[in-house]
């Protein structure tokens, strides 16, 4: 029988549940900007924020890390790696999108609600995997981060229900948490096999 959760809206968060950890697209960063992983990747995760809450556009966020790092890179070498970085978070676990699948073809409501930039908004809903969401709420769009609270009491707004109706699954403990503290249920992702299990158990009747 498939699974389904008649009654709940499950919201997805995308990077590391939907989407794989890109770390063929990470190696070709460091080879292509020429820095060393402890250079480039700490900047990168810090100035993040920044960008996924749309203070930064694409070119922005990479000249800050540039100038973080010593370098001063052309728009041209830019584009190549927001390239790098951006399509590697297009390979998707199959088992995850499958259960997500799985949920929309036996009726469950879904959304997706992402901290990401605003250069992610498009493909997310108008890629074949955003035919199965109602709404796509990208923190940039909205100037605010998960686990901000009013991030997800506007996805709830969106689909017009109260917070106790959403079941947010996200890979980061305390995205899990914030949806728990708005009156939602958060569930942390760590992998398909167990993110099934806590659906089924959210599913199953209680007596």
């Amino acid at each position: 029988m498939s699974l389904s959760l008649p009654g709940r809206v499950v919201v997805f968060d995308y990077g590391e549940v939907i989407s794989r950890t890109p770390h063929a697209a990470r190696a070709a960063l460091l080879e292509a900007t020429g820095l060393d992983a402890d250079e480039l990747f700490p900047v990168y995760q810090e100035l993040r924020n920044d960008l996924d809450r749309g203070d930064l556009s694409v070119l922005a966020y990479w000249r800050a890390i540039g100038e973080r790092t010593g370098r001063s890179w052309s728009v041209t070498e830019i584009h190549r790696f927001w390239a790098l970085d951006y399509t590697g978070w297009f390979d998707v676990d199959p088992e995850v999108l499958a259960l997500v699948e799985e949920l929309h073809d036996a009726g469950t409501r879904l959304a997706l609600l992402s901290n990401a930039g605003f250069d992610f908004g498009d493909p997310y809903r108008y890629s074949p995997m955003g035919s199965m969401f109602e709404t796509v709420v990208v923190s940039a769009e909205e100037h605010v981060l998960k686990p901000d609270a009013s991030i997800y009491r506007d996805t709830c707004d969106r689909l017009g229900i109260e917070p106790a109706a959403m079941v947010f699954v996200d890979n980061r403990a305390e995205n899990a948490a914030g949806a728990d503290a708005v009156g939602a249920v958060g569930v942390h992702f760590t992998s398909a096999a167990a993110l099934r299990s806590a659906l089924e158990e959210l599913a199953a009747p209680t007596g």
